[in-house]
């Protein structure tokens, strides 16, 4: 698992086409929160989740794919937010496609899906958002929610 800060920075820095698998149109959820970071500081999201895939809004303005083997391009990074027992086959799938990284986010770890991308040469991230690490080694803690108008320091009249 990669929890060298020199790793996770070389991972972060040269992996910039992104496919986040559950990732929801929902601007509260988590995954959707991390994408529009990342997307705000130059990757490229590309969206997979069936239930967003052929609409025509998509998700963050970037169409939505069903799954990875529909992506029609390359892909360095998986990110996956999806609960650990389903990340093996995303894995499979990742390896397949030729990603070039696997990422379980947090709470997400599957060490059969570690091994498996590490096996076939993909760096591999478990239980850790990439939208933290980004802040925290690349200096955008103020997007934590500070500055949004969502969370705020006053009470409520």
């Amino acid at each position: 698992m990669a929890n060298d800060i020199n790793e996770l920075r070389r991972i972060l820095r040269e992996h910039t086409t992104i496919a986040v698998v559950g990732l929801s149109a929902e601007w509260h959820r988590p995954s959707y929160f991390a994408a529009k970071y990342m997307q705000a500081h130059g990757y490229r999201i590309v969206p997979v989740n069936p239930r967003y895939a052929g609409t025509a809004e998509g998700i963050l303005g970037e169409r939505c794919y069903a799954s990875l083997q529909d992506i029609p391009h390359a892909v360095d990074m998986v990110d996956v937010f999806r609960r650990s027992a389903d990340v093996l086959p995303i894995a499979q799938q990742a390896v397949d496609i030729g990603a070039r990284c696997l990422w379980q986010q947090l709470e997400v770890e599957n060490h059969e899906a570690d091994a498996l991308a590490r096996a076939h040469g993909l760096s591999s991230v478990m239980n850790r958002c990439v939208k933290i690490e980004h802040a925290r080694l690349f200096g955008g803690l103020n997007w934590m929610g500070v500055n949004t108008g969502i969370i705020s320091a006053h009470r409520p009249h």
